[in-house]
């Protein structure tokens, strides 16, 4: 659901109160549509979060840590430049638009005092976050537009003077089907003032609605509409439910776009193994029948007496049937019965040579099938630009990627593992990705602290952690279900869990990233269960 405009009133009534007459002490941009302002605000120090996503555009106070890219885009190393120090002299928003018009007032280069204003236009795919002078002209913005006089689009690009959007006032869907629900037969259009100036005034009930335990919706105000299919969840503000509505779909879409490229990278070299497998696969079965070749240079061998130049054809007794049938040959026309004979004993050697030759082959293709799908599992697990970059770095080293050109040594990260804490009290990690996977068996864990992983199907490396003592059997069962929920059989029912010790768990040399080897193992039947990963999960 878009963020209406009686809910980002109810929003900004929070933002105001924290933040006007405070100054901005740090800005970022974790996304190429989002702006997340640090302020010293009446209150301490707090967080507006500003988003000019098309999917998802608002504005609202946010606790949520975002991760920044390793280089601060252009738009935020101007935001920078004009805001950082500003102060926040005030919040506006047209009756019931989406536009909000942030007035600052900054210091420029030369010391002196200076007008700037941030402009937000949550107007879903028109969404757009500007910054403009002290004159009204746009100094840069987020979605620059070209304009159309013949459609009478807005032009929005540096340097032109800012012109706000036409009014679209607009009853939101959910909150008239509401007041008809209610009994507003009438015309709706005095309710909406009324409620627009009580979010103004008054603090609201910011509300979730939850369908089959997804949030569907939200609201300003108790929603009475739905059945009791639907559960209605209060918060404490507008910036809890927000943050916590979009959170998981801005993680996903953020990993998702900046693990596209690299996700049908993968694809298509899994693409490519799976064909050269199969055909390799095709050849090897077609060596199966090598034997017959040498038996039928042994029936031309026999039977060069009987042979003759030109010939495509011979019918000759197989002595190698039991009853001793006749056999039809082909030859070649432009050969000697004695090269005949010859390219049937060379083809015979050649069979041989490769079925040893596609054996080893084969067994490399399936191991590199094998690391692709785990690659693609881990993709599946990204949560951030790190992990996503660490994907990177591995396909690269792994020779699946090629290295950037450029001089010096390219700066390598180091993503983190995800920690949880059993009920037992015992720390428990898991793996994002092939090289996590490796840091954590082979170098982090002790030799007596515990590994768990999913039975012949791609998963994360689990290690409970045991200080040298022994687990207990809640914090055992905890694991497993966690190596279970992390693995390709999420969706599946109970799924073996194979577990050991990390002293029986050995990498094999040259073997690829997150590929091992163990003994001495025991085996338990875990089911995945969400809830009790969500529960665990130590932020």
């Amino acid at each position: 659901m878009a963020l209406d405009a009686l809910c980002l009133a109810a929003a900004l009534r929070e933002v105001r109160e924290a933040v006007l007459g405070g100054r901005i002490d740090k800005i970022a941009q974790p996304g190429p549509h989002d702006v997340v302002l640090s302020v010293r605000g009446n209150t301490g120090n707090v967080k507006v979060f500003l988003s000019a996503d098309p999917a998802h555009p608002r504005l609202h106070l946010t606790t949520l840590e975002r991760e920044n890219p390793a280089s601060p885009p252009l738009f935020c190393i101007l935001l920078r430049k004009h805001l950082s120090g500003a102060r926040i002299l005030s919040i506006e928003q047209p009756y019931m638009e989406r536009t909000v018009t942030i007035a600052l007032e900054a210091t420029n280069e030369l010391g002196d005092k200076v007008s700037r204003t941030l402009v937000l236009e949550a107007m879903g795919r028109h969404a757009d976050l500007l910054l403009l002078d002290g004159e009204g002209r746009i100094i840069d913005c987020t979605r620059k537009v070209e304009g159309d006089l013949a459609s009478g689009t807005r032009q929005l690009l540096p340097g032109l003077f800012y012109r706000a959007p036409e009014p679209r006032f607009g009853i939101p869907p959910l909150l008239e089907r509401e007041l008809r629900f209610r009994g507003e037969e009438g015309e709706l259009s005095g309710a909406i003032q009324t409620m627009w100036d009580a979010v103004k005034e008054y603090p609201s009930t910011p509300v979730m609605l939850v369908r089959d335990g997804k949030p569907v919706d939200f609201s300003f105000l108790p929603i009475l509409q739905y059945g009791p299919q639907t559960e209605s969840r209060e918060y404490p503000s507008f910036g809890a439910l927000l943050d916590e509505f979009y959170a998981a779909k801005e993680q996903t879409e953020r990993v998702r776009r900046r693990g596209d490229d690299l996700l049908r990278t993968v694809r298509s070299a899994r693409e490519r193994t799976a064909r050269k497998l199969e055909n390799q696969r095709l050849e090897l079965m077609a060596t199966q029948d090598r034997e017959r070749l040498r038996e039928l240079g042994d029936i031309l061998t026999t039977n060069l007496h009987l042979l003759e130049r030109g010939r495509s054809t011979v019918k000759l007794q197989d002595y190698y049937d039991p009853d001793m049938c006749e056999v039809e040959i082909r030859l070649d026309p432009l050969l000697s019965p004695q090269q005949n004979a010859a390219r049937y004993y060379k083809d015979y050697n050649k069979a041989k040579n490769a079925e040893a030759a596609l054996t080893v082959q084969i067994e490399k293709g399936e191991g590199d099938l094998a690391y692709l799908d785990s690659v693609l599992e881990a993709l599946t697990l990204a949560e951030g630009e790190r992990d996503i970059q660490e994907i990177r770095q591995e396909l690269t080293d792994s020779g699946y990627l090629k290295k950037k050109g450029g001089k010096g040594k390219e700066k390598r990260v180091a993503g983190k593992t995800m920690e949880f804490r059993t009920d037992g009290g015992l720390r428990v990690s898991v793996g994002k990705n092939n090289t996590q996977n490796d840091q954590l068996t082979a170098k982090r864990a002790g030799k007596w602290d515990w590994w768990f992983h999913t039975q012949k199907i791609h998963g994360s490396h689990v290690i409970l952690w045991t200080e040298g003592g022994e687990p207990d059997e809640v914090s055992v069962a905890q694991a497993a279900v966690l190596a279970a929920w992390f693995s390709q059989g999420r969706e599946a029912g109970k799924v073996p869990v194979d577990y050991t010790q990390v002293r029986y768990v050995k990498k094999p040399a040259g073997a690829k990233p997150g590929m091992v080897v163990y003994t001495t193992y025991q085996t338990m039947m875990a089911e995945p269960d969400e809830d009790l990963v969500k529960r665990l999960r130590v932020k």
